[in-house]
Formats: structure tokens, C-alpha cells, sequence
């Protein structure tokens, strides 16, 4: 039986809310997406509906190259390979596809966002903000417990996770540099994940 695999996708945009973000919390990503495939055909997340207006948001489907990442000729991120077993894949495949089927049930999860700035629990289950998303379809699935209230999950906490690290830098190139990793970052991400429990 052939290995399965799900992606983590961190990326920082040069929004005025991805910059909000990073200067309350530090942090190198703002936005948190996940796929199901290594070209990363579709990425999953909840972020703006409308291109133009950052204030309404729902459930995502993503590609490198359309929507707000279309205007960005540099896009920073990491794209993070995690190990699953077949179980805990298709029970992943399984929760997306529902989300994808029932989309309008679902919006973002503002009050989870201003809570999370002053490090307090706001969950809905109708409502998610990106990293809350990804963390809650791995924690479903057996993947990863943070064991934080999951709206206090941020793109940053997914380096705990066992993973490797099959690229790093501008994510508009990464169709031409598939499985361009080091073992460098390999090793950056699992110190990431020890000193992030320090």
C-alpha cells in the first residue's frame, strides 16, 4: 500500500489584514491553507469572499493563481508534507468534501480572530478562521492535537507537526520546482516543533 500524504500550505500576503497579523503576533505566515495533492491543484481554507472586500469571509477552495493570490507576483510561503495513514486521508478527503458540499453553512470566524489577539477561546462549529480550519480537519482525522482551543491555532503552530518541509520561498514558482527540498529544511521544521512547546 503507497504512502498518503496531506499539505500544509503557510503563506503571508501583503494585505492589510496579513500585516495586522504579523504585527501583533510576529508572525513569518498569516494564512493557512490544506491539500489534498502535491501540485497543490486545489488548496482549501476560509479567507475573503470577495477579492476586494477583506471583511466578509467564508470557506475557500484556493489556487496559487487565481483570486487575491492572483495580484501577488511574490507569494512567501512553506509547503509542509505530512505522513497519514489511509484512514486518517480519506477520513480528511471525506470532511473537506463536506465542506465543499455545504459551503453556505459555513462563514469566518471574526469573533475568533479578535479573541485569539488577546489569547481567548471563541469557537462556533459553523464558523472557522484559516489555521482553525486546517487544525480542525486534522485533529478530526487523528492527525495533530495541540490540545489549545482551536481558534488560538496560527500558521505558525503547524511546524510542530511531524512533517518535511518540500518547499520554501516564493510559492508562484513552486509548479517549476516540485520536490525541491533540503534536508536543511527538514531539520529547521522539526526544531520549529520543539521549540514551539518551550
Amino acid at each position: 500500500m503507497g504512502k498518503c500524504y496531506l499539505y500544509i500550505v503557510l503563506t503571508r500576503t501583503n494585505t492589510i489584514v496579513s500585516k495586522l497579523v504579523q504585527f501583533v503576533k510576529n508572525d513569518e505566515y498569516t494564512h493557512a491553507s490544506i491539500s489534498l495533492d502535491k501540485e497543490l491543484n486545489s488548496m482549501y481554507s476560509f479567507g475573503r469572499k470577495h477579492v476586494y472586500n477583506p471583511f466578509l469571509g467564508r470557506f475557500r477552495q484556493e489556487e496559487i493563481n487565481e483570486g487575491l493570490y492572483k495580484f501577488h507576483k511574490n507569494l512567501p510561503g512553506v509547503i509542509m508534507q505530512v505522513e497519514v495513514s489511509k484512514k486518517q486521508y480519506e477520513k480528511a478527503k471525506a470532511m473537506i468534501e463536506h465542506f465543499i458540499s455545504n459551503s453556505n453553512l459555513y462563514k469566518y470566524n471574526y469573533q475568533g480572530l479578535l479573541h485569539g489577539v488577546i489569547n481567548k477561546t471563541a469557537c462556533r462549529d459553523d464558523r472557522f478562521l484559516c489555521s482553525e480550519f486546517v487544525y480542525y480537519i486534522l485533529n478530526e482525522s487523528g492527525i495533530a492535537d495541540f490540545k489549545i482551543s482551536r481558534n488560538l491555532v496560527r500558521p505558525q503552530s503547524f511546524f510542530s507537526l511531524e512533517s518535511k518541509i518540500i518547499y520554501r520561498g516564493n510559492l508562484k514558482n513552486f509548479k517549476y520546482q516540485s520536490n525541491n527540498y533540503s534536508p536543511k529544511d527538514i531539520i529547521i521544521s522539526k526544531l520549529n516543533g520543539i521549540f514551539e512547546h518551550i
